[in-house]
């Protein structure tokens, strides 16, 4: 890893030969002996942690985030941006020939940004600065840590577990670890980073930094993917009550933190509303101070995440209740009497879109569909046109919604639909505008299992969660071998999933090129 930051200084005019002036620092650059000494390095450095969330095998590049969706019964990826095509149809392997950069780059950007942290951690009590901030900082790091391990491990499965500042000389040949391990430094992270981050932020330019809420956000989003049955293979409800308790801890802080549903759905994703009550950890985005994302590009002009009409199919009615039990649903007019949640989400054959009617081939021919979420267009222009890298919006890694939903999920699956259970999930229902929005009683844990997982696909429907997801509950194997269909329920392809192999990624082939000892994941 390189040792010198790029922040170039003015050159000094050497005037004499003495010893002294031969054996100064250089200073037209930042050196690692001479870099941690002021605070103002120090939390450029931290910056530095944080940027990595921006990169495009994370939560930033054109629309990374948006195109995960792809690999899911949601969304369409017609030209293969990022590799998550070949991902949806199953025919991705561990080769740098096979085109699929995600598999490659996640891995990378994870480490540049688990390098980044480390160093920090190593170096970072060299500075003279205040033990408040110091503290403060050293526990954003080990959330930024925590979350990025969180990543690999729950792609990859088991990764070589580095806590210490680069070394090329003593981590280029590491093996991987076991993923229990890498979980068990993961939690470690996130609870250390919870124990000393402040519940919220007063200043301004604090923004987007992670709170105690977020260190216990992530932790339950870990928590339950070790409770699902991907790994939970002996069904312990103690993993699911772990899991309840972490998602509740984050409802037991919303009062001090400030946490709660936004109002509305549609505006909760657009500039104008960011880091509202509902955010619990985005990634910032600010152009043309900075490079974008390409968000309302992908929307608006390039479709690379087309719903699909299985998506549609799954939104309810405006009664609540799905489109098979519905008095409302007329198969022939399919987009009316739907829940509001389905036109703040989709643009549908039909509907207006920029001031102009939509038809089931103009202007998004690919499936006749694209989404409104994460996008600034709706019925009206919406503004200006924004092109590659121009888009502001943040992403949210983590909202009030998902908190609540994790925690109806883990809480049925530990004791059953109790009335925290059904609290929880009403409160999203409520805040979609179902009429009306209780789930009936007398539900059993099956019954709302299913409600729950509906629930939360519609609810974070394009936000990249859904792959995830059907991976923990392994239902992939049902969903994703499956066609797949446009607006007009005509076929696109048939995709594949291997339940041997396909549930994780294969450790990239670049990498085992550089490290012999990574040993591969298997059927790769």
């Amino acid at each position: 890893m390189k040792k010198i930051y790029g922040i170039l200084l003015s050159s000094a005019l050497l005037l004499g030969c003495s010893e002294d002036l031969l054996d100064t620092q250089p200073y037209d650059r930042y050196t690692e002996t001479i870099y941690w000494t002021s605070e103002k390095n120090a939390v450029a450095a931290l910056n530095g942690c944080y940027a990595v969330l921006k990169e495009d095998g994370l939560f930033g590049g054109t629309a990374t985030p948006l195109w995960e969706e792809t690999a899911t019964p949601n969304a369409y990826n017609y030209d293969n941006s990022f590799g998550f095509n070949v991902i949806a149809l199953g025919t991705h392997t561990a080769s740098p020939a096979n085109p699929s950069e995600i598999i490659n780059n996640r891995w990378t950007d994870s480490y540049r940004g688990i390098g980044r942290c480390n160093t920090l951690l190593a170096e970072i009590d060299k500075v003279p600065m205040s033990d408040a901030l110091k503290n403060q900082m050293k526990a954003e790091t080990k959330f930024l840590r925590g979350l990025y391990y969180s990543l690999l491990e729950m792609y990859y499965g088991g990764v070589p577990l580095i806590l210490d500042k680069p070394n090329a000389a003593t981590q280029a040949e590491l093996p991987r670890n076991s993923r229990e391990e890498v979980v068990q430094q993961v939690l470690k992270d996130l609870e250390e980073a919870a124990a000393g981050l402040p519940a919220k932020y007063s200043a301004a330019a604090d923004k987007g930094r992670a709170t105690k809420g977020a260190a216990l956000g992530i932790k339950a989003r870990v928590l339950l993917f070790e409770a699902s049955p991907l790994i939970n293979t002996s069904n312990d409800a103690g993993k699911w009550t772990a899991a309840a308790n972490a998602a509740k801890a984050v409802m037991d802080l919303a009062p001090q933190a400030g946490y709660d549903l936004f109002p509305n759905y549609r505006t909760l994703f657009l500039p104008t509303n960011e880091n509202n009550q509902e955010v619990i950890f985005d990634v910032q985005f600010k152009a043309p101070e900075q490079t974008g994302n390409s968000f309302d590009l992908i929307v608006r002009q390039f479709n690379t995440n087309a719903p699909l009409r299985d998506l549609i199919d799954a939104y309810y009615m405006k009664d609540g209740l799905p489109i098979t039990e519905s008095p409302l649903y007329n198969p022939a007019k399919p987009y009316e009497n739907r829940e509001p949640r389905f036109y703040q989400s989709i643009v549908y054959p039909g509907d207006t879109y920029m001031g102009a009617p939509v038809t089931a081939t103009n202007p998004f021919k690919i499936t006749g569909y694209t989404f409104k979420k994460y996008g600034i267009y709706d019925k009206e222009a919406g503004g200006a046109i924004l092109n590659a890298g121009q888009s502001e919006t943040n992403y949210m890694v983590l909202r009030y919604a998902d908190i609540l939903l994790m925690y109806a999920e883990a809480q049925n699956e530990a004791i059953g639909p109790d009335a925290t259970v059904y609290a929880a999930i009403n409160k999203v229902r409520q805040r979609a505008g179902l009429v009306p929005y209780e789930v009936p009683a007398g539900k059993t844990k099956a019954q709302m299992r299913e409600i729950i997982r509906r629930e939360r696909r519609i609810e974070l429907a394009g936000e990249g969660f859904y792959y995830t997801d059907i991976r923990r509950w392994k239902t992939a194997e049902q969903v994703l071998n499956a066609t797949i269909f446009t607006s007009q329920n005509q076929a696109i392809v048939k995709r594949t999933f291997n339940p041997t192999r396909d549930y994780w990624w294969p450790i990239p082939q670049t990498q085992r090129d550089l490290n012999p000892n990574l040993t591969q994941n298997d059927v790769y």
